[in-house]
């Protein structure tokens, strides 16, 4: 009898704790979603204090750094010789890439690759396009040209590799690399599977047409 009561009494219980739960959800239904709140309410300390941190935070805009380029810029002007060279020739680039490697801390060289559109030949001592093809040219800082060997020499000289080219400064070993460096200068189109320069002139010309029509603006 007793245990009976005391079901009875838990199940009343249980009945008013259900029934309070359901009319408290479905009154929050019937208001307005803004207006909807739930018998519990955890807060976070400190929570509100962060958002407002965050949103008081202002971002600084990034800067590309520019000490590369004004380092470039020094070496520009602190060149002691100009190497011209022909930057659609795959093995003259390596010759260029390692001279560059080795200058890149000094800037004595200044390189100017000939095949670039920008090439001018009134800033480079009057050697226009077609000359320089024929053999490697560098203009010292006083407006000097050397060629061939020579300039291979003062190249080299320049970045502190004058040791492999001193013993062409000797007559006899100077004259054979001339000739040696001759041979590879009228053959270095084919050997390096490039056309005759007088294609590459006609495309060249061809090229320019297309951007302007003043040849007094487009000299090769």
């Amino acid at each position: 009898m007793a245990l009976r009561s005391a079901i009875s009494i838990g199940r009343r219980r249980a009945n008013l704790v259900l029934f309070s739960a359901t009319s408290v959800f479905t009154n929050s239904k019937s208001l307005p979603h803004s207006h909807r709140s739930f018998p519990f309410h955890v807060t976070k300390p400190g929570l509100q204090h962060s958002i407002r941190a965050i949103q008081g935070t202002t971002v600084n805009p990034i800067t590309p750094k520019r000490d590369e380029e004004m380092k470039q810029d020094n070496n520009d002007q602190n060149w002691k010789i100009k190497m011209l060279y022909d930057g659609d020739c795959p093995l003259c680039m390596r010759e260029v890439n390692m001279l560059r490697e080795k200058d890149k801390e000094n800037g004595a060289i200044k390189f100017v690759n000939i095949s670039s559109e920008d090439y001018s030949p009134e800033e480079n001592q009057g050697l226009d396009y077609k000359i320089v093809m024929g053999k490697i040219h560098a203009i010292l800082s006083d407006g000097t040209v050397v060629t061939n060997v020579e300039a291979f020499r003062k190249l080299y000289e320049a970045v502190g590799l004058g040791w492999v080219y001193a013993i062409t400064k000797y007559k006899p070993v100077a004259i054979v690399a001339e000739a040696v460096y001759g041979v590879w200068a009228k053959y270095r189109l084919q050997i390096t599977g490039r056309p005759p320069i007088e294609q590459i002139l006609e495309s060249r010309r061809m090229k320019k047409d297309e951007v302007c029509n003043d040849s007094n603006s487009c000299k090769m």
